[in-house]
């Protein structure tokens, strides 16, 4: 706080001290910084590696993720092979125009593949993409 000099008329000035907020604030954005990374990192699985072209879209794309552990994912979001048909269905019935994306990893078997298929088919979904990596150029 300051005071004034000797003169009686002038009285104590009254400030806010912001150094305990800024404190805080450069706590809660580290805290954030840190955080942001890992919130982020979805579902890991080994796609494999195919030289294919990419498709366009505009929109925000409806994924299905089957993992090494044969767990089922829609856009980073766990899911059943069961209920991945009414949820597809429901998706359906809003945009029949909906295209989905299926990215397996490499050491699921085949006929688990298939099921996940069959399951997006079963839904009313005529366009399934398949999601791959670009094979790694040899002679770099």
């Amino acid at each position: 706080m300051a005071f004034g000099s000797d003169n009686s008329e002038a009285g104590t000035i009254s400030q806010i001290n912001v150094t305990p907020l800024v404190d805080v604030m450069l706590v809660l954005l580290v805290i954030f910084m840190v955080t942001a990374p890992i919130l982020q990192q979805g579902v890991t699985i080994n796609l494999p590696k195919v030289a294919a072209g990419g498709i366009p879209g505009d929109e925000q794309q409806l994924v299905v993720t089957l993992n090494k552990h044969g767990k089922l994912y829609l856009n980073d979001e766990p899911m059943t092979l069961d209920g991945l048909t009414p949820k597809l269905q429901a998706i359906v019935q809003m945009r029949p125009d909906r295209q989905v994306f299926l990215r397996a990893d490499e050491g699921v078997p085949y006929g688990q593949v298939m099921r996940v298929i069959a399951a997006v088919k079963g839904a009313g979904i005529e366009r399934l993409g398949m999601v791959t990596e670009p094979p790694e150029q040899q002679g770099r």
